[in-house]
């Protein structure tokens, strides 16, 4: 098999992005899942606009709806065709609107979604994002549905143009697809193998990034440890977080997700020596019993992943870390269970993503005996829930009266307008909400601010100035980015409103709309 392209993707304009009238055709992108499909939207999103495609504005009704699925929970179909018949009454209003459905679901159910959904106009799959502008178009010239699945990856999707969510922080794939076997998990059966990019053109892809503004990039892998597996560079990753580190520019640098059967020493020995990679670690536990991980094809036990959590902590005191955790997996036990229980009290997790088992068709874990009862699960599950919430409560209150450099965001403190607070990532990404005092300049979006912690909670962390006094901001380039952004739409700057980015490429010989 020959491996995907990785020069960039040229989108040509189409004639399918514009009305009768000669207006551009206004399209949105809906997006169920995790980080990797948020990224694929922007890409998604950048494809459509190098068409001729334009954004529609948040509450306006698109001609094009976009929805970029996930396979993972057993709700996912529920939620896509919920959405869908929405969006077909929607559809009989309008003439000429148009609904696209790509991602894992997409490839996955195949001829189903046209089946259950026939008022659909494009099914595409994760292996040729690139084609949404080129369905669309023969969609609407042919007057019938446009159903396009490819078995491997052709071109990486980092190729694409992209329409980034953030000026000020980024996304950044190193590799596609997975080689692991996990029972429980669909993601290999739908994103293939795993591809490896290579590291001058990440490196690129990052150096742009940082030239458009931002300070921060998360790299993203379905498994970013085992990067270099088609090179035969077991230290790859390691060797990857160092070089980006020397990105001038580039402050902060995360990563999701690693595994744990791969996670080895230099990495954590990267992670310690180069400044600009956060204290911060997601590192999926799943189970805490031996038993069930072997059950799962996870190929550690609970002693290893308590080792790197350690080894972590012994080069990186202050590291915060996170995990994912399922529920009532096939087979476990009330021991099982506890064992689960004994290994999140020691791990100390700052936060946890917990989740019910639920069957997914295809994976070897559908057809295993020992279901667990759904009463049973419910129940397990809240006591998990009800445990890493005090963790995360205990943790956090050891963040009291300590500063933290936080990067101020938008959109992540939904109530900032009521509480007239301003919300942010610490350096170890911990929620901080803080208080702009009477009289204080007021940072952008990009810009960082230095707190003081004064009030915890499970899951945000509070920095109020009770001697209100000015807040420390350093302004940065992201910052002033993002003022370029609201100059360009013609809008007035104001915290934690978003504004439009520009298209860009993710590798420096061709750059779109920028």
């Amino acid at each position: 098999m020959s491996a995907p392209l990785s020069t960039p993707t040229h989108i040509a304009p189409s004639s399918a992005a514009l009305a009768a009238d000669g207006q551009h055709r206004t399209y949105e992108v809906r997006t169920f899942g995790c980080q990797m499909n948020v990224h694929d939207s922007e890409r998604l999103s950048g494809s459509l606009e190098s068409a001729g495609y334009v954004r529609a504005d948040a509450g306006d009704e698109a001609d094009v709806v976009v929805i970029n699925t996930c396979a993972v929970r057993d709700n996912a179909a529920g939620k896509l065709y919920g959405t869908l018949g929405h969006l077909k009454s929607r559809k009989d209003k309008r003439e000429g609107m148009q609904i696209a459905v790509g991602g894992c679901l997409a490839q996955m159910d195949r001829d189903a979604v046209l089946d259950k959904a026939p008022w659909v106009d494009v099914v595409f799959g994760t292996h040729n994002m690139g084609s949404l502008p080129s369905l669309l178009e023969r969609a609407r010239h042919n007057g019938e549905a446009e159903l396009e699945i490819l078995e491997s990856l052709e071109v990486f999707p980092s190729t694409l143009p992209t329409k980034r969510d953030s000026v000020y922080s980024g996304w950044v794939s190193i590799s596609v697809g997975c080689n692991n076997t996990c029972t429980f998990c669909i993601v290999p059966s739908l994103r293939g193998k795993e591809k490896d990019r290579r590291p001058g053109d990440i490196l690129n892809e990052m150096r742009l990034l940082i030239e458009d503004g931002a300070i921060e990039v998360t790299l993203l892998g379905q498994n970013v440890n085992s990067y270099g597996v088609e090179f035969g560079d077991r230290q790859a990753f390691g060797k990857l977080l160092r070089a980006a580190g020397e990105i001038e520019g580039l402050e902060r640098i995360r990563f999701t997700s690693p595994h744990p059967a791969a996670f080895t020493d230099d990495v954590i020995d990267a992670m310690a020596e180069t400044p600009a990679v956060m204290p911060q670690l997601h590192m999926p536990l799943q189970s805490g019993s031996d038993r069930i991980l072997k059950t799962m094809r996870r190929s550690y036990r609970n002693a290893k992943f308590l080792g790197i959590l350690d080894r972590v902590r012994e080069r990186i005191p202050h590291a915060a870390i996170s995990t994912d955790i399922i529920v009532g997996f096939p087979g476990e036990t009330d021991e099982d269970f506890e064992d689960t229980l004994r290994v999140v009290e020691k791990a100390r997790f700052a936060s946890a993503f917990t989740f019910q088992y639920s069957i997914r068709e295809g994976t070897p874990a559908a057809t295993m005996p020992d279901q667990v009862p759904k009463a049973v699960v419910q129940e397990r599950y809240e006591r998990l829930v009800a445990l890493q919430e005090r963790i995360s409560l205990e943790e956090n209150q050891r963040q009291l009266g300590r500063d933290a450099e936080v990067l101020v965001s938008t959109g992540e403190g939904k109530k900032d307008a009521e509480t007239h607070r301003l919300t942010g990532r610490a350096e170890d990404n911990r929620l901080v909400h803080f208080e702009v005092p009477a009289g204080s300049e007021t940072p952008r979006p990009g810009d960082v601010v230095t707190v003081r912690i004064t009030h915890a909670a499970p899951f945000h962390l509070l920095a109020d100035a009770p001697g209100g006094a000015p807040l420390r901001i350093r302004r940065t380039r992201a910052g002033d980015a993002w003022d370029r952004t609201q100059t360009e739409s013609c809008a007035v700057p104001a915290p934690g409103a978003a504004a439009p980015h520009p298209v860009s490429l993710g590798l420096p010989t061709l750059r779109v709309g920028s």
